[in-house]
């Protein structure tokens, strides 16, 4: 049981001490006549400046070992290796301002551990580790910075059978004199993450879409000037993504993949030429050509997305056109027919498929009004709100986080919107400046709610949600290499890594890998 208050030793109470060594007059090294049964050494005032691997492999019965008022600075790995029966190391009023890891290593026997009244500010993590017969440990005295250094030793102190003296911080100016007992480890925010370049794919694209198939991730990318849809895997030798299949697409748009057991179905929406659905019946083939889709609907798609409805898989295409109309494409026999026009006339950008209050909800972003929010009633979707302040809104995608549902708005001109739905609708929560965005997208990666605001006049930034505050916070751009117009965002993972794909409408897709990074360590 750890005691938050702990004495050091009374001089009276330590085992008797020799201290007429070679080392007190300042040579770095034991004296041959040293006796091999020595039990206890103390070191005073030496000339030592720093105590090396091995330096006492000569006594290795000492039982008790002391170090007081020294100019030494450092301790090495193994310094004390050989002392397996030492029971008692007072390191105490030096200059030491750094100890290796593995400096105690070795130490079996150890009881009590004194560094205090050094110039420690940290001390490395694992330094007892081994240590299982410590019982008193003693580290006042020392100006111990308590950032994330110290988190690991906050951790380890209730797991040992030991009484632990620790002191109070020196920093920082938040926490200085703040006795380290006192300290909460959970309020120490130690970990951060980073998204750095891995791969560039040729050609730019539109849309990015991943996909599982047969067990493994897949990625399909929407490149419009390539006329294709390409399909990437992974490439378990080269450790790299790379072509598996293409799809003859001139004018694509996007690119939408749905996988229904063995069969894999992709919907080509393009500009001109009409929107075509593509597929493969069974591992193995090739994706062919299958139907045309909607072709007096959708005469200038710009979105796709999937959804079930009464456990039927449907597409939904959004149109940008006047004379055309979003359009709902359900399963039907062997292919997609129209089940419902939708929001004709309004020139829609972006459709986003979400569920609300348990149940199946639209939502349509449009170049004319504000986004409009359908539910799915009586085998259809009927209108139910519309999101209030948000004109000129370009796409919307959503997240859940905490029991919360939420909305990213992304608008070209102004102030790109957080919101929040509070049962009702969405309210704003948070604006974010975003001048030349055309996507705001949300995604979770390992245990990070990110979002990423892309743009095409400054670098593309990337936000994490903060759950105490509930709010997004900057927390890297991306690049180098910029992303030229990034049009969509998509995270990958495979062979226990994790990627990032950032699809651009005027440059090549950038691939970056996502990387944990603890600053504890």
């Amino acid at each position: 049981m750890r005691m938050p208050r702990m004495k050091r030793i009374p001089a009276m109470m330590r085992p008797p001490i020799r201290s007429d060594c070679a080392l007190c007059e300042g040579s770095p090294d034991l004296p041959e006549n040293f006796s091999p049964s020595l039990l206890s050494l103390s070191l005073v005032r030496t000339g030592v400046a720093q105590l090396k691997a091995g330096s006492f492999l000569r006594v290795p019965t000492l039982h008790l070992l002391l170090f007081t008022s020294n100019s030494f600075s450092v301790i090495e790995d193994d310094a004390f290796a050989g002392l397996s029966h030492l029971q008692y190391l007072f390191i105490e009023d030096n200059e030491i301002g750094a100890i290796s890891k593995n400096a105690l290593r070795g130490l079996r026997s150890l009881t009590h551990l004194s560094l205090a009244n050094n110039h420690l500010e940290t001390l490395p993590r694992f330094l007892f580790r081994g240590l299982e017969t410590l019982t008193h440990v003693d580290l006042r005295g020392n100006p111990f910075q308590c950032d994330c250094r110290v988190l690991w030793l906050l951790q380890w102190m209730p797991t040992v059978n030991a009484s632990v003296g620790t002191g109070a911080c020196a920093g920082p100016s938040a926490l200085a004199h703040m006795q380290l007992h006192h300290l909460d480890p959970k309020t120490f925010k130690c970990r951060a993450i980073e998204l750095s370049w891995f791969q560039t794919v040729g050609e730019s694209a539109l849309g990015v879409e991943p996909f599982s198939y047969q067990g493994e991730p897949h990625i399909v990318l929407a490149q419009p000037f390539a006329g294709r849809c390409l399909i990437l895997s992974w490439d378990y030798s080269l450790q790299r993504f790379r072509p598996e299949e293409e799809l003859s697409a001139p004018s694509v748009v996007a690119c939408k993949p749905l996988v229904l057991g063995a069969r894999l179905i992709v919907l080509a929406a393009r500009l001109w030429g009409g929107s075509q659905l593509w597929a493969r019946p069974s591992p193995g083939l090739r994706l062919a050509p299958v139907q045309a889709l909607a072709p007096r609907q959708l005469l200038r798609p710009n979105d796709a997305e999937t959804l079930w409805l009464d456990q039927q898989p449907c597409f939904v295409v959004a149109d940008a056109s006047k004379a055309g109309s979003t359009t709902l494409l359900c399963r039907d026999g062997p292919g997609f027919y129209p089940r419902q026009s939708l929001h004709a006339w309004h020139r829609d950008t972006d459709a986003e498929a979400l569920e609300l209050d348990g149940r199946p909800h639209l939502l349509l972003a449009s170049a004319s009004q504000r986004p409009v929010l359908f539910h799915w009633s009586g085998g259809r979707f009927e209108r139910r709100t519309d999101i209030p302040e948000a004109e000129d809104v370009y796409a919307t995608h959503h997240f859940q986080a905490g029991g919360d549902v939420f909305l990213c708005l992304t608008r070209y001109i102004g102030d790109s919107m957080v919101m929040r739905w509070d049962g009702s609708m969405f309210r704003l929560l948070q604006q974010l400046p975003s001048r030349g965005a055309h996507v705001f997208q949300p995604l979770l990666i390992a245990r990070d709610q990110l979002a990423i605001l892309g743009s095409d006049f400054a670098f593309s930034q990337v936000f994490r949600l903060e759950p105490d505050k509930g709010l997004l916070e900057p927390l890297q751009e991306l690049g180098p290499p910029a992303l030229v117009a990034p049009r969509a965002f998509a995270h990958v993972a495979v062979a226990g890594r994790r990627f990032l794909f950032a699809a651009c409408f005027k440059g090549p897709t950038q691939i970056y890998q996502h990387h944990e990074l603890d600053l504890s360590a």
